[in-house]
């Protein structure tokens, strides 16, 4: 995995956002974000939102780690059980790993 993973799937445009919609996707938002936080170090900051625009109610997780770009993942309102959520969290996880590796060596190849 590498920078950004569309896991949300397309949104239906006529879909109307309801508040159980809403607080269950905020859940997952947390649950993800969570176990992310668990597997990486202090310095990958890790963050989530909620957005409502004109396709309905996208969650995205997003990983800044301490060098290279952010990693972020889209979350679909129908994460099922916790499998589904330690998955996402390792894929995240491992791509901002992979993005401060890559840009670690970017920076050791420049100083040369």
């Amino acid at each position: 995995m590498h920078g950004n993973t569309p896991y949300a799937g397309a949104p239906a445009a006529d879909a109307e956002a309801t508040p159980e919609h809403r607080r269950t996707l905020r859940r997952d938002l947390v649950r993800v974000a969570s176990s992310t936080r668990e597997l990486l170090s202090d310095e990958f900051v890790v963050g989530g939102e909620i957005a409502d625009d004109d396709s309905g109610l996208r969650a995205t997780v997003a990983v800044q780690p301490p060098a290279g770009s952010v990693v972020s993942a889209g979350i679909d309102a129908d994460v099922d059980g916790d499998a589904d959520v330690e998955s996402l969290a390792r894929e995240l996880a491992a791509g901002a790993v992979f993005e401060a590796k890559h840009a670690a060596r970017d920076i050791d190849a420049a100083a040369s």
